[in-house]
């Protein structure tokens, strides 16, 4: 009769054994035997990934027009500083977490309005005005003043399509439209994301627990090196993404029927690595430090009333059955514990 054993990684599969016996039992020894060993055991996966920047993003123009400047690709563009220009005018960066949902002018209220008097602070424009959430005379003298800076007509209101608004800096990591192109607020004018790099990696659904903020990985870069880093975010299938500190989603994509895992490393990704070519993720799920482990093949169901595993220890001539307790598995082996067992023992195993 078999016996299935459920530990680690997944069920494994054991033969039926003897009751726990006194030396010897009335069996001959063995076949095989192997090493009980003390050791770290980690379970682990191991996938491609790919080098990118953390939450890419689609940004779409608010208001239909002509793309006079296109984005440039792999900038890093900074508050104040233009995406692209639409119509011959700039769509600026600004930070904030609100998106830019209406035309703002005198007498509006509202948290839009007061991530944008704090950008005109930060960018100097500021003077005289108090921030808060209301849209007043000294807004719009300061608009005026960021107007003209631009070469804009100062009008001294801000229209859905002259700004965009982002967490902070981005890379613009691909340019969606190009120069003459008309676009509108159902297409993607370029493409943007944290300029953190992170390597991509995409796991299947079943593997959802690797997917965790903090989780450890290892990763081999395309150079060879071999560097430590973390899950910080995820990209799931349909775009709706998750990360810490970014939002994640649409322009990466993720696996179909899996998960894509935003991985940051440890100290950055050095310099000089192909972002075309693949990177290999390991992924750890789970790991025991200094544990007695066996190959797996050398556990053995008890039969009899107390039932549980044993392993069959080889000494001389002879054989005992010891019973252990087991635990996690990985790569074959399989961890095991019990007063009666010793690092350096040898064990039966079935013949290679």
């Amino acid at each position: 009769m078999a016996v299935a054993l459920a530990a680690g990684a997944g069920a494994v599969v054991l033969g039926a054994g003897p009751e726990a016996e006194p030396a010897g039992g009335g069996r001959g020894l063995p076949p095989a035997t192997a090493t009980v060993v003390r050791t770290d055991l980690v379970s682990s996966k191991t996938v491609d990934g790919r080098l990118d920047y953390a939450g890419r993003r689609p940004v779409k123009s608010a208001v239909p027009g002509t793309v006079t400047v296109a984005a440039e690709e792999v900038a890093t563009v900074r508050q104040g500083q233009a995406l692209y220009e639409l119509d011959d005018k700039p769509v600026t960066l600004l930070y904030g977490p609100v998106p830019m949902f209406r035309e703002m002018r005198t007498g509006d209220r509202g948290t839009d309005v007061l991530q944008l008097e704090r950008n005109l602070r930060d960018l100097g424009f500021g003077g005289g005005l108090y921030v808060d959430p209301r849209y007043d005379a000294a807004t719009e003298a300061a608009v005026k003043r960021w107007q003209k800076s631009l070469n804009r007509e100062p009008t001294g209101r801000v229209g859905k399509g002259d700004a965009v608004f982002q967490p902070g800096r981005v890379k613009v990591v691909s340019a969606d439209a190009a120069l003459a192109d008309q676009v509108g607020p159902d297409r993607a004018v370029l493409t943007v994301a944290s300029p953190r790099p992170v390597v991509r990696a995409d796991l299947d659904q079943a593997d959802a627990p690797l997917t965790a903020p903090g989780t450890r990985v290892e990763v081999t870069l395309p150079s060879g090196t071999t560097v430590r880093g973390k899950v910080t975010g995820t990209v799931r299938p349909g775009g709706a993404g998750a990360g810490a500190g970014d939002a994640a989603g649409g322009g990466g994509g993720g696996a179909r029927e899996g998960i894509t895992v935003e991985v940051t490393l440890d100290d950055g990704t050095p310099a000089g690595e192909d972002a075309r070519a693949t990177a290999s993720v390991r992924f750890v799920s789970e790991s025991r430090k200094g544990v007695l482990v066996v190959p797996v093949e050398a556990v053995v169901a008890l039969r009899g009333e107390n039932g549980g595993y044993g392993l069959e220890v080889v000494e001389g001539t002879k054989s005992r059955m010891v019973r252990v307790e087991t635990g996690m598995t990985a790569d074959g082996k399989i961890e095991v514990s019990g007063a009666a067992l010793r690092e350096g023992m040898r064990v039966g195993v079935a013949a290679p």
